[in-house]
């Protein structure tokens, strides 16, 4: 294999290593400032990142008159109000058990597809959707299905983390007709802007300058990683490899990315060992996205 063809794989396995890490960087932030505050310096950070990089390449071009309040909707659903959901979940969720139900975002997908595109829904896709969910449940109860109820889902965090699964699934989808017309850089940067302004009237509104001098060097470290690593250079990265190899075989490395997570967390977060629940409900989860995502055989 070709520098030219392995180095676009290199990129994207790039994108998935430190957004699996994210989420124990999330978790150490949100230990000493509040999550709004590593909200607004992630994507400031981020914005700078992208912005430079649609400069140099030469993406630059102000949105359409009727794209401005597009923008500002993915914005807010994709950046603002998903991380802030992610960000408060990682207040009381694990960092493991939030990577395992990001994960579930494509079950999402086919639902939304099903219920408002009125797309079918497979015998092996509805299979997919109910081992997903059996995941779920395995990995916020800890292995105990007893426990779990209609007002007892785990920690409060684990239901915020879940309903940004879902609000990640809306903004995905909402996202095709932009890409459509727009290089993915230029777009995450309009996309990414707009949700740092609205992250900046929160942060502000909310009295939160004074949480800035709370962060000690490894809550610094853990927001400069979030901002230039996985909000800048890995963004960069995944579209850069999306332009080279088949969406298939980038989508394919997502499945690493909760995997990343729990080594990452076992190493650096004395509270979350790799522990069988957590690897057997990760692994049905992984399972029934397969299934959801799997191309089904031409008759």
């Amino acid at each position: 294999m070709s520098k030219e063809k392995v180095f676009p794989y290199l990129e994207v396995l790039f994108a998935v290593v430190v957004w699996g890490a994210s989420f124990i960087a999330t978790k150490i932030g949100v230990k000493e400032v509040t999550p709004i505050t590593i909200v607004w310096l992630r994507f400031g950070m981020g914005v700078m990142i992208l912005g430079v990089a649609v400069a140099a390449r030469k993406e630059f071009a102000w949105p359409a008159k009727n794209e401005w309040a597009y923008f500002a909707l993915l914005g807010f659903l994709g950046i603002t109000w998903h991380q802030w959901l992610q960000s408060t979940g990682l207040v009381t969720a694990q960092a493991t058990t939030t990577a395992w139900i990001v994960a579930t975002t494509p079950i999402f997908m086919a639902l939304l597809a099903w219920l408002v595109l009125k797309e079918k829904l497979t015998w092996g896709q509805s299979a997919g959707i109910a081992l997903a969910a059996l995941g779920v449940l395995l990995v916020v109860s800890n292995g105990d299905l007893s426990g779990i109820s209609v007002g007892n889902f785990g920690t409060p965090g684990d239901i915020l983390i879940l309903i940004s699964a879902l609000n990640w699934a809306i903004f995905s989808t909402l996202s095709r007709r932009g890409l459509q017309k727009h290089p993915a850089a230029r777009m995450m940067f309009y996309v990414m802007t707009f949700g740092w302004i609205f992250s900046s009237v929160a942060f502000f509104t909310g009295g939160n300058l004074s949480q800035i001098p709370k962060l000690s060097f490894d809550g610094w470290m853990a927001v400069a990683f979030l901002g230039i690593f996985c909000s800048g250079l890995a963004y960069i990265a995944w579209y850069d490899a999306l332009q080279a190899i088949p969406a298939s075989q980038v989508g394919a490395f997502l499945y690493l990315e909760p995997l990343v997570a729990v080594l990452v967390a076992a190493v650096i977060l004395t509270d979350e060992p790799i522990t069988w629940v957590s690897l057997v409900g990760g692994s049905i989860i992984l399972l029934g996205v397969y299934l959801v995502n799997r191309i089904p055989p031409k008759e």
